[in-house]
């Protein structure tokens, strides 16, 4: 698979497993699969399962600084996000959410040490 924002993200949860004993918090974050092409059938039970278009691809489950948690919508290259991830991200944002769109492993690594407050420098990407 040669798509830069699946291989982006790989990157991140990589980097997250790698340091989740040092920022015990990265266990709290995980994908939520709404995204990517399916076959019609799939699509249609994932539907009725509860998928929605425009939901920000990552939910790092953990309270800081008045918010509820931390949404990333991961993003790659020229890419940009859709009126549908648009509408998302401004709701999120609108009861208590941290929802941002990362262009990025680095991006969005950087979004969550911040948001964690995390000051160690020395971390790496594994």
């Amino acid at each position: 698979m040669n798509n830069p924002e699946h291989l982006e993200q790989v990157a991140l949860f990589q980097w997250a497993s790698l340091n989740d004993e040092r920022i015990p918090e990265l266990k709290l974050m995980f994908h939520i699969p709404n995204g990517g092409h399916r076959h019609k059938a799939v699509a249609a039970k994932m539907k009725a399962e509860g998928v929605k278009a425009g939901v920000p691809d990552i939910l790092l489950a953990c309270p800081r600084d008045g918010f509820h948690g931390l949404f990333i919508e991961m993003k790659a290259g020229k890419n940009r996000t859709t009126k549908s991830q648009n509408e998302w991200i401004q709701r999120l944002l609108g009861v208590g959410y941290l929802a941002v769109v990362c262009y990025g492993f680095e991006e969005a690594k950087k979004e969550i040490m911040d948001y964690l407050d995390w000051k160690e420098v020395d971390l790496t990407n594994g």
